[in-house]
């Protein structure tokens, strides 16, 4: 029989939600004995090289490259997973929602402390992704089959997501690997 396979990846954030998939521990090589990993960089798989069972995806999209990304994991994944508070609701990327984007540019490229006299140019190649609007959660993108909260989320509560998803259990999680107090 196979193992069901699982492909991760990261939006706008900070990359805390896969440390804490990596703070599982000792348990990670339980992780593996029950799943394949596809892309991810757990695994370094850069591309979808078959269609996953279950994709976790951190971060909210606030470029272009952001949604396409999360669109491609919609498409090859049977099961999609927000993890975290930026794929959930756009988390501290979504602080700038309120500044307009012209604002935003000006002050990192042009006004900002660390700006070098006569280097100051807005980044402007058809190589760089767009920049949206705003950042969005992942949910305003795609549909998505579960959240799992946290900032980042504990490394308990994915451990029990994950084995309850790919086991096909339903997630009953402890009051202790959801609650914030």
């Amino acid at each position: 029989m196979s193992k069901p396979v699982i492909a991760t990846a990261s939006l706008a954030g900070c990359f805390g939600c896969h440390m804490s998939i990596l703070d599982i521990d000792e348990r990670i090589l339980d992780l593996i004995e029950l799943v394949e990993f596809n892309k991810s960089p757990v695994d370094d798989i850069k591309t979808f090289t078959k269609m996953c069972d279950v994709g976790i995806i951190e971060g909210g999209c606030c470029n272009s490259e952001n949604v396409h990304v999360l669109k491609d994991f919609r498409k090859n994944c049977g099961i999609l997973v927000s993890l975290g508070e930026c794929a959930i609701m756009g988390g501290l990327p979504a602080l700038r929602n309120g500044i307009p984007i012209k604002e935003c540019l000006e002050e990192a490229y042009l006004h900002g402390p660390t700006i070098e006299k006569g280097n100051k140019i807005i980044p402007n190649d058809d190589e760089l992704p767009m920049i949206l609007d705003r950042v969005y959660p992942c949910h305003e993108i795609v549909k998505i089959d579960y959240f799992i909260p946290g900032c980042p989320p504990r490394a308990d509560l994915i451990w029990d997501a994950l084995v309850s998803l790919v086991k096909g259990t339903p997630m009953n999680l402890a009051y202790e690997t959801v609650k914030y107090d």
